[in-house]
């Protein structure tokens, strides 16, 4: 059986009829006239936007928070403050005065078998090289950015897990060398102190928060320039400190990546 179709005759186009004057409510040409309505997509497909004013850009990237403040970062901050004071005091105060609180606040393998935890936290008062020292630079930056992510409990104790575990890493081989006479017991009494353990475990923690080509150049560049320092063999027990202190920051990404999304 064959299908018909009949024609249905089109319905007369609707002329358009002018507005009349003080009438309200009438139906005037509308957007539709003009042939595209505002929201709709150009001749290319894509929606006009308002174009995005300079000074709204830059308060969407917001530079100030790479900075600590009070009530963002209250650790970093904080812990900033006291080192400020320090390292005001190291270069204003009497000489012997700052010698001697450095060689009481030293990590030598003599003070950590007498007052092991009071020479671990007060040699993390102390900035080797003063408050410009890239260290005292990368603590601001790099404990400012791990503590928005993860918070201030857990950014100090990623920092205090890098400063003790390195610490006692690069110590306790000392106190057995001299034990088993490959050191001479002046290698106790060496002048230990600062807080680029901590840094240097902050950044190995941060770059698993980053996306991995930001990552991977963060850890090459920073890896790069501790195993430079290594071979330059200056101080060598401190330069290995830093690539363990490194090393554990990375160890750490499992429970960084998990404390951020719970931030």
């Amino acid at each position: 059986m064959n299908r018909s179709s009949t024609a249905v005759p089109a319905a007369p186009e609707e002329t358009a009829r002018p507005a009349l004057d003080g009438i309200p409510g009438q139906r005037g040409p509308g957007p539709a006239a003009s042939g595209r309505r505002a929201s709709e997509p150009d001749g290319l497909g894509t929606a006009r936007e308002a174009p995005t004013h300079p000074a709204s850009s830059w308060r969407r990237l917001r530079p100030w928070r790479l900075l600590p403040t009070p009530t963002g970062t209250p650790f970093t901050f904080g812990y900033a403050v006291v080192l400020t004071l320090t390292s005001l005091l190291a270069q204003y105060a009497d000489p012997g005065l700052v010698s001697s609180l450095h060689q009481g606040s030293s990590t030598d393998v003599a003070h950590l078998t007498q007052t092991p935890l009071l020479v671990l936290l007060a040699s993390a008062l102390w900035i080797a090289g003063g408050i410009a020292s890239p260290y005292a630079i990368g603590f601001l930056l790099v404990l400012t950015g791990l503590e928005r992510r993860v918070g201030a409990l857990r950014t100090a104790g990623v920092f205090l897990l890098g400063h003790v575990v390195a610490t006692l890493a690069t110590e306790v081989p000392v106190g057995f060398s001299v034990l088993v006479g490959h050191l001479p017991e002046s290698s106790l009494h060496r002048l230990d102190y600062g807080i680029s353990f901590g840094v240097a475990a902050s950044i190995g923690a941060l770059a698993g928060l980053f996306r991995p080509w930001l990552r991977w150049l963060v850890l090459v560049a920073f890896g790069g320039m501790l195993v430079d320092d290594l071979v330059a063999f200056t101080d060598p027990l401190t330069n290995w400190g830093h690539l363990m202190a490194l090393l554990i920051g990375v160890a750490t990404w499992p429970m960084v990546r998990r404390w951020r999304h719970r931030v």
